[in-house]
C-alpha cells in the first residue's frame, strides 16, 4: 500500500500511540533516541510546517519534545501555539466544574488500578492498568458528565475523556492549516485512536490525507521509521 505523499506537504501529527508507544500511564511514556531529530530534519525540509496535534497540554508536549514542535495544538484543540515564539491562546470553552474533580478522585478510590488524568478543563480516566473496571468507569464519567450539554465523554486508549463540547483534533487541524507557514500546503495528519478521526477527515476535505496508523503501519516503530526514511530523503518539499 502506497503512503499518500505529496508536494507542499504540511505534516500535522498525533503524539501518544503514534510517534510514542504508548506507556501503562501517561507519565511513563519514552522518546527514542534519534526521534527528535527526525522531527527537527522534517520541520526544517517543510519550512515549520510540522505541528503536534495531540489531547495533552503543550506544556508536556515541550517537556517531551523540547525545541522540537514549531506549532502545536493542545488539549484537542483546546489551546494553540502558533510558531516557536507564540504565546499559547486559549479557545474559550466552559471550565470543569470543581466537584467533578473531587468525585473523580473518589471514583478512582473504589477502582483499584485506575488512574486519575487531570487536565485544565477536562479529565481523563484510565484504565490500562485495571482493564476490568473499563465498564464501570464508563459509566462512571457518564454519571458525572453525561447531561451536561457544555461537556462530552469520549473513549480513549483504554480510556475514558470528559471534555468540553466546541473543539476536536479535526477543529485544530483546520485552525492550523488558516495560518502561515501551513496555509496553502496540503495536510497529512497521522493518528492512532477514536479522537483523531475527527482530524483525519478534515485532512482529506482539505486536500491532504489522514492516516490511521492502524491501518497503514505495524505501531509507532514503524511510523517513526517511515518519518525517519522520509527525513533522510528529505521528501516533503
Amino acid at each position: 500500500m502506497e503512503l499518500p505523499v505529496f508536494a507542499g506537504t504540511a505534516l500535522l501529527l498525533d503524539l501518544d500511540g503514534t510517534l510514542l508507544d504508548l506507556a501503562p500511564t501517561p507519565d511513563a511514556v519514552l522518546v527514542p533516541p534519534g526521534l527528535l531529530q527526525c522531527l527537527l530534519t522534517l520541520g526544517h525540509a517543510l519550512q515549520g510546517a510540522l505541528a503536534i496535534v495531540t489531547g495533552r497540554p503543550i506544556e508536556q508536549i515541550d517537556a517531551l519534545l523540547p525545541g522540537v514542535a514549531p506549532s502545536v495544538a493542545g488539549e484537542h484543540g483546546g489551546v494553540f501555539r502558533h510558531g516557536p515564539a507564540g504565546l499559547a491562546e486559549r479557545v474559550p470553552l466552559p471550565e470543569l466544574p470543581p466537584d467533578w474533580l473531587s468525585q473523580a478522585h473518589a471514583i478512582v478510590a473504589r477502582h483499584p488500578g485506575a488512574l486519575l488524568e487531570q487536565k485544565r478543563r477536562g479529565l481523563v480516566l484510565h484504565y490500562r492498568l485495571a482493564p476490568q473496571h473499563g465498564p464501570a468507569l464508563h459509566q462512571a464519567v457518564l454519571d458525572l458528565a453525561g447531561h451536561d450539554s457544555g461537556f462530552q465523554v469520549l473513549h480513549a486508549s483504554m480510556a475514558w475523556e470528559i471534555r468540553p463540547r466546541g473543539v476536536d483534533k479535526g477543529f485544530a487541524v483546520a485552525t492550523l492549516m488558516q495560518r502561515v507557514p501551513f496555509a496553502g500546503r496540503r495536510p497529512l495528519f497521522l493518528g492512532d485512536d477514536v479522537t483523531d478521526r475527527d482530524a483525519i477527515a478534515v485532512a482529506g476535505q482539505l486536500g491532504g490525507a489522514g492516516l490511521l496508523v492502524e491501518d497503514w503501519f505495524q505501531g509507532p516503530a514503524e511510523v517513526r521509521q517511515w518519518l525517519a526514511e522520509a527525513a533522510r530523503l528529505r521528501a516533503w518539499p
